[in-house]
């Protein structure tokens, strides 16, 4: 319960909320949207760069190689998952059923740090390598995400799709997570020492202002859209109890630890609220924050905070 409430009243959250409701009080208060871009920059470099490092550190093992395998799996495969149901029963149109869908098969490191704490003191602590495998789910749903909004456009002249695949592939958001993964994992610890006060220190800050300009837009345009209705609420609740429990099942099927396969069970579950929603900031501007904002950050993370995380964890238990 203590580590429920500190992350509930965690500054990163707090400033959500205060964006949300400088918002609903219709406050002036705003982030000029040259510095809101160049915040999304900086935590999609930094997010890259420390996963690289992180897998740098680790080595590569079977354990590591079967977890990453099935955690890429799942990042790219849940948001097909969760655009069927959000066009269906959530109502949603193509972009924003993409731009929420990417949000769900991507993760949360917040409940993942939570969730961690949590099995280290119930001595079944995830393996150190499933924070590698947290790094490698940030990006293939983006990707994923951006194919099913912008499926059916820009084709090239030859209907190939290749301009398709060439924005996917090629997309500011997903070069430089991408991009600055490799750079961490080639770098490696040593490599990354010069550079760690830039990326590491003011990281958490900056994470605090991007919530609050997130918080602000999130507000405003569901106070103008009137977005979330009780449908796509229930998803957010659907989705992590569904994602969450293949996550833990094929953690287990593929033979990880109790704690591990409950891990990748919670990182199944989440959605992310950082590396995604600035990458459907730049990618797809088009997209209402409202929606995926709400869902992930509203519904979806104290309901994994609060039950979810406890869930998982029996789960794996109980199958284990």
């Amino acid at each position: 319960m203590d580590i429920v409430i500190s992350t509930l009243t965690s500054p990163v959250i707090l400033f959500f909320i205060l964006g949300m409701l400088a918002a609903f009080a219709r406050s002036d208060l705003a982030i000029p949207e040259a510095i809101a871009k160049g915040l999304s920059l900086y935590l999609m470099a930094a997010i890259g760069l420390k996963g690289g490092v992180a897998v740098s550190e680790s080595g590569f093992t079977p354990d590591l190689a079967l977890a990453a395998v099935a955690g890429l799996a799942l990042s790219f495969l849940i948001p097909y998952f969760a655009y069927v149901l959000l066009t269906g029963f959530g109502k949603l149109d193509r972009v924003n059923a993409g731009a929420v869908s990417a949000h769900y098969g991507s993760v949360s490191v917040v409940t993942f740090v939570t969730a961690s704490e949590i099995f280290t003191g119930q001595s079944m602590g995830p393996a150190g390598y499933m924070v590698a495998v947290l790094a490698l789910m940030e990006t293939p749903a983006i990707i994923s995400g951006l194919m099913l909004a912008r499926r059916g456009q820009k084709r090239d002249e030859n209907g190939d799709g290749g301009g398709l695949i060439h924005e996917v592939l090629l997309n500011a958001s997903v070069v430089l997570l991408m991009g600055s993964f490799f750079i961490g994992l080639i770098a490696g610890p040593t490599g990354f020492e010069p550079i760690a006060p830039l990326f590491e220190v003011p990281f958490t800050g900056v994470l605090c202002f991007f919530l609050l300009d997130m918080g602000l837009v999130a507000a405003r345009r569901l106070v103008e859209a009137r977005a979330m209705t009780v449908r796509l609420t229930t998803l957010g609740i659907v989705f992590p109890l569904i994602n969450g429990t293949i996550g833990t099942v094929l953690g287990t099927m593929i033979g990880l630890d109790v704690g591990s396969a409950a891990a990748l069970g919670v990182l199944a579950a989440s959605a992310s609220y950082i590396a995604v929603p600035a990458a459907m900031r730049m990618a797809l501007p088009e997209a209402d924050p409202g929606l995926y904002l709400s869902m992930s950050l509203g519904v979806t993370f104290p309901f994994n905070i609060i039950f979810g995380i406890p869930l998982f964890a029996a789960l794996a238990q109980a199958i284990g």
